[in-house]
């Protein structure tokens, strides 16, 4: 890759990775080469070499995120410096964190699975030092390197730290990263006590997509 691709990127040519086809949508609304993973490291792997088939010349990590860090709230948007993968750190690109809003100091963790209770996020925050968590990006991180292209991630943060996920939210995806509403309501029928819970992480979903919303709203 040419220096100038690499100190400034084009919108037209940045793939972008989410977990969600909500997530997809507020993506579309400034890159032009956008792929679902439906929430697994697995289908971001796939969503990263379709992006590279496509003729992406640098990578971006788009979507939400779950707070490790007690200082994250909701709605709190992250450009971080490195992602922590398989026990080690790969930084993001300075160019595209400058393109999308200018880079914070924080780490990320590319997880292989959800922390879904708030020990969990505690004990991932004393581990890694990570101040959030998704599992898109290390898919992101691992190509970028192996393809010489640029990387960057913007998430924002969707369950704080010390709020631990219903049991709906471990079911509510399909394959192509869509809510599947009747997985969630008999989830909720069988374990009807969880719904203060989902109604809480629905409330902290919307405040993150607001802020991708407006992030991107800027970006252009």
């Amino acid at each position: 890759m040419s220096r100038l691709a690499f100190d400034r990127p084009s919108f037209e040519n940045i793939g972008v990775v989410v977990g969600l086809t909500a997530e997809a949508r507020i993506a579309r609304r400034c890159f032009a080469l956008v792929e679902t993973g439906g929430g697994t490291a697995v289908g971001a792997e796939a969503a990263v070499q379709r992006l590279i088939g496509r003729g992406a010349t640098a990578l971006i990590s788009f979507g939400l995120a779950g707070g490790l860090d007690p200082l994250l709230r909701p709605g709190a948007v992250i450009v971080p410096e490195a992602v922590v993968t398989q026990g080690r750190a790969v930084a993001t690109n300075a160019a595209l964190n400058r393109l999308l809003g200018g880079g914070t100091a924080h780490t990320l963790l590319a997880a292989d699975r959800i922390a879904a209770s708030a020990a969990a996020k505690n004990q991932l925050f004393v581990l890694t030092g990570c101040a959030a968590a998704d599992l898109e990006s290390g898919a992101l991180a691992h190509a970028a390197e192996a393809h010489g292209l640029p990387f960057s991630v913007l998430r924002a943060i969707c369950d704080p730290a010390e709020r631990d996920l219903p049991p709906a939210a471990h079911c509510a995806l399909d394959d192509s990263g869509a809510i599947g509403l009747m997985r969630v309501i008999a989830s909720v029928v069988g374990q009807p006590r969880q719904l203060p819970a989902l109604l809480a992480l629905g409330r902290d979903a919307a405040a993150a997509r607001r802020a991708l919303v407006e992030r991107v709203g800027t970006l252009r």
